[in-house]
C-alpha cells in the first residue's frame, strides 16, 4: 500500500534534526548504567513527537488530552506528558519494573498489552515506545491500543527493528546478526549472567515489513510511516524493502482511529 509522504508532517519534520538523532543516539550509552538520564530525555522527545505528530494529524495540541502509555515501565514519561496537560495513564504487566524508578504515577495500571483492561474508545492517543519487540504479538497489542482509543484519536507504535544496529540491544551492535540464541549465549558467557533482554522470552525478532502490514490491515486511516530516529530527509528508507529492515533502526507507526 502507499503511504503518507512527508509533507503531511510538518510540525514533525521540525523537529526531525540531525542535531536531534545525534543527541538521542549519544543517549544509548546511559541505558543500562544511568537510565534516569536515557529515558528522562526519551521521555521528553517522545512527548515532543506526539505533541507533533498531534499537531500534524488532527490540527490540534495535546493539551486536555488522555494519554495511554503501553509499557510505560516506572513512569519515566508521566512528568513530560503532565507538563503538556494531558490526563497520563500507564499500564505495566512487570509489578517490578512499575516501582523500579521510585516514581509515583497516580494512573498506573497493571496488565498486559495483549489484553488492555480498559473498555473501547478511551483514550485520545494511545502509544508505546520500544515495547513491540519485547511482545511475542506485538500485532495483537496494536489491536488493543486500536481498541482503546476513540474514534479520531491516534495510535502511535514505536519499536526496534530487529535487522537495525540495536536489535539486540544490550548484546551488542554485531552479535544479533548471527542469530538471536547465539547473541543471547554469548552476553551469558561474557557476563557471567544473561541479558536483561532474553532471545525467546522477552527480546523478539519484529520486522519492519510485518509492521507496515500491521499498519495496512488495521483498518484505520495510515496517517504516516518513519524512522524515529532518523533526521526527516532521510525518512524515505522506510519505503525501500529489505534496505529499511538493516537501515530504519526504530519504526513509527501512526494511525487514526476511524
Amino acid at each position: 500500500m502507499r503511504f503518507p509522504p512527508p509533507s503531511r508532517l510538518p510540525r514533525t519534520r521540525r523537529l526531525a534534526t540531525f542535531r536531534r538523532s545525534t543527541g538521542l543516539l549519544g543517549d544509548f550509552r546511559f541505558e543500562q548504567s544511568d537510565p534516569a538520564v536515557f529515558y528522562g530525555h526519551l521521555a521528553e522527545d517522545t512527548a515532543l513527537l506526539l505533541e507533533s505528530l498531534h499537531g500534524d494529524c488532527t490540527g490540534t495540541g495535546l493539551n486536555g488530552r488522555t494519554v495511554l502509555d503501553v509499557g510505560g515501565g516506572p513512569g519515566y514519561f508521566s512528568r513530560a506528558f503532565a507538563a503538556r496537560g494531558c490526563g497520563y495513564v500507564t499500564v505495566e504487566p512487570d509489578a517490578g519494573e512499575m516501582a523500579a524508578a521510585g516514581i509515583a504515577v497516580e494512573a498506573s495500571v497493571r496488565g498486559s498489552g495483549t489484553a488492555l483492561p480498559f473498555r473501547d474508545g478511551v483514550f485520545d492517543v494511545t502509544y508505546s515506545s520500544n515495547v513491540a519487540e519485547h511482545v511475542a504479538d506485538p500485532w495483537a497489542m496494536g489491536d488493543e491500543m486500536l481498541r482503546v482509543t476513540r474514534p479520531g484519536g491516534l495510535v502511535v507504535m514505536s519499536y526496534t527493528v530487529w535487522l537495525g544496529p540495536f536489535g539486540g540491544h544490550e548484546t551488542g551492535l554485531v552479535p544479533h546478526y548471527i542469530g538471536g540464541d547465539y547473541a543471547r549465549d554469548r552476553y551469558t558467557r561474557r557476563h557471567g549472567h544473561p541479558p536483561k533482554n532474553v532471545f525467546g522470552e522477552s527480546l523478539f525478532d519484529v520486522s519492519c515489513r510485518d509492521g507496515l502490514r500491521w499498519a495496512g490491515r488495521s483498518g484505520a486511516e495510515v496517517c504516516a510511516v518513519f524512522p524515529r530516529y532518523h533526521p526527516w530527509w532521510a525518512w524515505w528508507l522506510v519505503h525501500v524493502p529489505l534496505v529499511r529492515e538493516f537501515t530504519v533502526s526504530n519504526l513509527v507507526v501512526v494511525l487514526r482511529r476511524t
